[in-house]
Order: structure tokens, then sequence, then C-alpha cells
């Protein structure tokens, strides 16, 4: 992996040790309401990648977390973060929804996608690396990767660099990856919106 040598030499980030803590005010899991429609793009993605998408007949998983691991997490995030810059689909490549690995430059699902892959091949199982869409404070719609702990659902975000619980975040939850298959989805709210199968356009979120 790329990131490997930058990984390991960075230091062990006080935020990440901080997240062994919960959260009083917030519940550590995110409830779920059945199926929901994957966005397009996801799914043009899985046609042009299937083994990233393969069904693995995976278990709802917890990853037991320590310090190593909440570092990892910290340093992928940040690594990816500044590695990439924000450009929207449509200027990359002419068109408003495309998910893909980025080198470079990419809009918010390029950014997990290239998290969740360099999180993978440090060892995370991909049940408890769950791509999630979501509306952000302004009601624009948002991709970030949730990861599910024994100390709750935490959330990797290009517009940050801190890790925090899903709760905390000040976003509106609609749908994520199933954990028992890569290639399902499910809602996150009750609501009838949930089934759009996009999740922006013309923004780098």
């Amino acid at each position: 992996m790329g990131a490997a040598l930058l990984l390991g030499a960075m230091a062990m980030p006080p935020q990440a040790i901080a997240l062994n803590t919960p959260s009083e005010s917030s519940p550590a899991f995110a409830a779920e309401f059945g199926a929901a429609r994957p966005p397009v793009g996801f799914v043009r993605f899985c046609a042009e990648n299937p083994k990233d998408c393969k069904d693995r007949n995976s278990r709802a998983k917890r990853i037991a977390m320590d310090p190593d691991r909440w570092n990892l997490l910290y340093q992928v995030n940040t690594y990816v973060n500044g590695k990439i810059t924000p450009v929207s689909d449509m200027e990359l490549y002419g068109e408003a929804e495309r998910w893909t690995y980025p080198v470079d430059a990419g809009d918010c699902e390029d950014y997990l996608l290239l998290k969740k892959k360099y999180l993978q091949g440090l060892g995370f199982p991909q049940e408890a690396l769950l791509i999630t869409v979501v509306l952000d404070e302004q009601s624009q719609g948002h991709a970030v990767l949730t990861v599910v702990t024994d100390k709750g659902e935490f959330i990797l975000d290009n517009r940050r660099n801190d890790i925090m619980r899903w709760k905390d975040t000040h976003y509106s939850f609609l749908k994520r990856q199933s954990q028992t298959n890569p290639r399902q989805w499910v809602a996150l709210v009750k609501e009838k919106t949930i089934a759009t199968g996009a999740v922006a356009s013309n923004s780098t979120h």
C-alpha cells in the first residue's frame, strides 16, 4: 500500500485515543429500517470493480478497538484528506455522479473509497467499513465512511481530520451499505425520501 510507510511514521494523535470514551448524549449505533436503493454511482462502481463489491457471506461485525487501531483510523483519514484535492465529478469527468478510486483529486465518494481500500489493506474487515449517504447541515447530499466498532459507530469524513461519533456530526443519516452484503443497502430513516439513487451533483461535498 502506498501509504504504509507514511502511516508507520506518524505519531499517535490524541483525538484517536479520546474516542475510547463514549459520548453520554449520543446513541452508539444507528438504527436501520429495511432495504434502501443503492446510489447510482455505487452501482456503476460495483459493475466496474466487482471484486470490491463481492459478497463474501459476511456477518455483522464490530471491530474491537484499541489504541493502535484508533491510530490507524486517524492516520488513514488524515492522509487521504491531505492527499486528495476536492473536485466535483462534473469538473473531473463531465458527469454528475462518478465513483472511483482517486489519484490526486475527487469528491466525497472518492475519498471514502480510498480510505476503505487502505483500511481493508491494513486488516479492517469490510463488514465494519460502510459507505454511508447523509444530508449535511445545509441539507446537501454528502457521503462518509462509517466504521462500526465495539465502542459505537464513528465517521471518517473528507471535511475534517477528527474522527467523530456518528450522532455528533450533525448530519442526517439516510442510508448505507448492509453489513451482511456489500451490494445491498439499508435505510437509516423511515421516510421514503431515501429511495433516491443519487448522492449529489456538481459538488465536491
